[in-house]
């Protein structure tokens, strides 16, 4: 049976991608930047590192695959967010090419179809343009903002009372998605007949429905039992909040853009788009992020 390479397979994504693909009786390998003596990876046939910004690494990774998932590492630590995908670009593309046949799937980010004023889906915007010019049958998909990620504001919030959000108005429906979701429905992708090679297939996936601000407040104060409401955060404040939190000026301004973006209704699926839904809710999706935390992992 044909063998599909995932990358990233520790990450929330990556790993409910594997564990999927297990289920179905498929052999993952399962691709790591980090390969400690005890790394199990649940559904995986092997586990193997290599690092996605070395092409003799990614080529190592793929080969006798019958097809791969990818997944662009961002770092809020990193001081330009737009070299690194540069590098990471170019690093795939030098991989790949000596797999012309193999189908590779991609995890990009919602909004990529703009190509600037959006922060960071404009970084994938070009990762996307950059390996469209790969003759191999391509698939992006496009993840809305992850449910789990409004977790990190709990401390925060249970300290104040309140929830301070970029996503503004409070009332705005937004698209998020829980991360293991994707990575079922990417599975599923993967599973099914591949595309061939010309334009890349599009895919954006998102939650059972869009919530609110005020909905994550309150889903956050129903998981701890706490009073939480939400409130505006002054755009003033978006990127001395995120650098004070320990990320970098450069990745703290595209997240201001992106927010910006959004707000304004920039980030957003195309017409006529082709969209997955998660079956998640947003409820479920931080209980489990919250105990995961508690728990340490």
């Amino acid at each position: 049976m044909n063998t599909i390479a995932v990358f990233g397979a520790a990450g929330h994504i990556g790993a409910a991608t594997v564990r999927r693909l297990g289920e179905a009786g498929t052999p993952v390998r399962a691709v790591v930047r980090r390969t400690p003596t005890d790394t199990r990876i649940e559904g995986a046939a092997s586990v193997v590192q290599a690092d996605l910004f070395a092409s003799p690494a990614v080529a190592a990774a793929v080969e006798g695959c019958a097809s791969a998932q990818v997944i662009a590492p961002l770092s809020p630590l990193s001081p330009d967010p737009g070299a690194v995908m540069g590098t990471l670009a170019e690093s795939l593309i030098g991989g790949l090419r000596a797999f012309p046949s193999l189908p590779v799937l991609v995890i990009s980010d919602y909004g990529a179809q703009t190509p600037s004023g959006t922060g960071i889906p404009a970084l994938f915007h070009e990762l996307e343009g950059r390996l469209a010019e790969l003759p191999n049958p391509l698939t992006f998909v496009r993840s809305a903002e992850h449910m789990h990620n409004w977790a990190r504001q709990l401390p925060a919030a249970l300290r104040t009372g309140t929830l301070a959000s970029p996503h503004q108005p409070l009332t705005r429906p937004l698209p998020m998605v829980h991360a293991a979701d994707v990575g079922a429905i990417t599975a599923d992708l993967l599973l099914a007949p591949q595309p061939h090679g010309g334009s890349p297939r599009v895919v954006h996936v998102e939650g059972p429905r869009r919530y609110t601000a005020q909905e994550v407040a309150a889903a956050l104060a129903a998981a701890t039992g706490s009073d939480i409401s939400a409130c505006e955060l002054p755009q003033e404040d978006w990127e001395s909040t995120l650098t004070a939190a320990g990320a970098t000026p450069a990745f703290a301004r595209l997240n201001a853009d992106f927010f910006t973006a959004h707000n304004t209704g920039l980030v957003d699926t195309p017409a006529g788009a082709d969209v997955r839904r998660g079956s998640t809710s947003l409820g479920e999706a931080l209980a489990s992020a919250i105990t995961a935390s508690a728990a340490g992992r």
